[in-house]
Order: C-alpha cells, then structure tokens, then sequence
C-alpha cells in the first residue's frame, strides 16, 4: 500500500499529460489546441512537486535549521518556478498567433486553415 501512495503522483502526472494530449489530437478548435497544451505543461507541475517532496521536510531557509534536518529540494521549486514563467510566455504567443490567423483566414478550424497561403 505504502508503494503505491508513492507512485501515485507520477500515475497523476502521466493521466494528466495523456488527457491533454488527447485534447491535441482531438482538437477541431486552435483555442482549445492551446488550452489542451497548457493541460500537457501543467502535467510537469505535478512531477515536479513528486521529485521535490520529502516527508517530514522542512522548507529549505537554512538561517533557522540545524543540521541533519530534512528538506524538501529548492532546485525542484525553482524550476517548478520557471516552468510557470515559460508557460504563461508560450500561452501569450501561441494566443497571440491564433488571433492573427483568424484575423487572416477569418476561422478557427486547423482544417480550413490548410487553405491559407502567403
């Protein structure tokens, strides 16, 4: 039972990686394209917290901790941080370019934007 409390997130992260992939290859609509790869990126913050955690562990400010305590990884929150900061930078873009096709094709199909040329 203990084995599988820890494998858990990971089988979270993988289902919810696997949903928005789903959503990717399912999609008719560039909107929800996009919020299908946000669901993809957002399957990295559950991994992330899983490879950081430790149980028992104390934040990682080490001013007030004497030595020999457990803490939790301040790498992992870092790049947990910068993962935030890069999706929200790709959300803008990819947004941004759905909006300038559809102000060139007038649609949001992918399929109807086959037909686009320039």
């Amino acid at each position: 039972m203990n084995q599988i409390v820890h494998i858990f997130p990971y089988l979270v992260a993988g289902w919810v990686f696997l949903c928005g992939l789903y959503g990717i290859a399912t999609s008719r609509h560039l909107v929800h394209t996009v919020i299908s790869l946000a669901v993809v990126q957002t399957s990295t913050y559950v991994l992330l917290l899983n490879i950081g955690f430790r149980t028992g562990g104390a934040a990682p400010v080490f001013a007030d901790i004497s030595p020999g305590i457990t803490t939790v990884d301040p790498i992992v929150q870092a790049l947990m941080l910068t993962d935030v900061v890069v999706e929200a930078t790709v959300m803008a873009l990819l947004l941004a370019m759905v909006v300038k096709a559809y102000e060139k094709a007038g649609t949001l199909s992918p399929d109807d934007l086959r037909l686009m040329r320039g």
